[in-house]
């Protein structure tokens, strides 16, 4: 490069000695604009343009250089450092960048082009911002595969369940809580809860995370409970469900005592009946069961387990089995976490308790979404189902 640029002073430096002294105390501009281009399945060209304010009778250069932003070099671009050479009497200099593409559904990206080291011209703009359009389009469906449970058990009696199967939210079962709540309702998240993120389609609840400014927040998505309507203590609990996916994306299938709002957390007690948190590392095939609760400050007992393939690609059912002695959780009927709850200790996992689900963007377990994130997210939940003993 820096033999380039000798090499480019020496064949300009002639025809700048030959212009008036008006001229070489006033060089023109050079002008970059940006852009927007779609991003396509395929490699392409993208042409840029640099402007000059007016000719001159003499040689010059500029330098180009791409910069990273939410799109990446070798990723989304290919990098580019080149100097751009005006020859006398030319207005205008193009260049190219190839824009590699793909078929995955993303956000739109951006990276930008810098200007630097003029000769025998000012720069009016140094940077240009290149936004990559994303053309391919995340769609909405509801899986046809999975797994089930059963609608009846020996000794057991189903004593409440709801099967989504009306048009709207049964409210007799559900209330939304909305907003930020108290410091990301306790996680620093990033979302805004609303009710109008939920909804029922064929016979599925259905809660979407987007990104949506509201209130301050970037991100909306929905938070439904069941307390004050229905609490329950002991039994076994399915949950058919399928879940969302990707870097930031906390959903959340758990349930608190229903002395919450009297004792607060962590002595109410929490059972986490399945919580993920996604992103392209691995994570989205990763499920936990928890329990929390106080003895001296918060103690947790966690266990979690891997599937084959993302949760994302099919129904699952999550469950617990819980009675006087311990609680069990189950994936698909897999037994991998138990926990014992009969030391006095635990007397929190012995009242009633009340039903939450919700989709988190963003907090401190999981992080904030990145450029690997698409949305919107959906979780889709098929049922949830109570059973009890005879």
């Amino acid at each position: 490069m820096e033999f380039l640029r000798k090499f480019l002073i020496t064949s300009i430096v002639f025809p700048f000695f030959s212009c008036n002294n008006d001229t070489k105390d006033s060089p023109p501009s050079v002008y970059i604009e940006s852009v927007q281009v779609e991003e396509g399945n395929t490699n392409n060209n993208l042409e840029i343009t640099l402007t000059l304010s007016n000719a001159v009778d003499y040689d010059l250069s500029v330098d180009v250089r791409t910069v990273d932003g939410t799109a990446m070099k070798d990723k989304d671009y290919t990098d580019l450092y080149e100097i751009i050479v005006f020859s006398a009497g030319q207005e205008q200099s193009s260049f190219n960048i190839e824009i590699l593409g793909d078929d995955t559904p993303e956000d739109n990206e951006i990276f930008s082009i810098r200007l630097e080291n003029p000769y025998n011209v000012t720069i009016e703009n140094n940077i240009a911002t290149v936004t990559i359009i994303n053309d391919d389009e995340h769609i909405f469906s509801i899986p046809e595969t999975g797994y089930s449970t059963p609608e009846t058990y020996e000794g057991m009696n189903l004593v409440w369940s709801d099967e989504f199967d009306g048009s709207t939210i049964n409210m007799n079962n559900w209330i939304f809580e909305i907003g930020t709540g108290n410091w990301g309702w306790g996680n620093n998240e990033l979302q805004y809860y609303q009710e109008d993120n939920s909804s029922i389609i064929e016979g599925n609840l259905v809660i979407e995370a987007r990104r949506q400014t509201l209130d301050n927040s970037n991100y909306t998505s929905s938070r439904l409970i069941t307390r004050g309507k229905q609490s329950f203590r002991y039994g076994r609990v399915d949950i058919r469900a399928v879940m969302p996916e990707g870097q930031g994306i906390w959903p959340a299938l758990w349930m608190l005592g229903s002395n919450h709002q009297q004792v607060g957390w962590p002595a109410c007690g929490e059972i986490d009946i399945m919580e993920m948190i996604g992103g392209g590392d691995g994570r989205d095939n990763v499920l936990r069961g928890t329990a929390h609760w106080n003895q001296g400050g918060t103690v947790s007992h966690g266990q979690g387990y891997t599937h084959e393939s993302n949760l994302s690609e099919e129904y699952h059912v999550y469950s617990i089995m819980w009675d006087e002695q311990n609680i069990r959780w189950y994936f698909d009927d897999i037994n991998f976490n138990t926990m014992d709850i009969t030391p006095a200790e635990l007397s929190a996992f012995h009242n009633n308790f009340y039903f939450i689900m919700n989709v988190a963007v963003g907090g401190e377990w999981p992080g904030s979404p990145d450029n690997t994130t698409f949305f919107p997210q959906w979780m889709i939940v098929d049922y949830i189902r109570v059973f009890q003993e005879n």
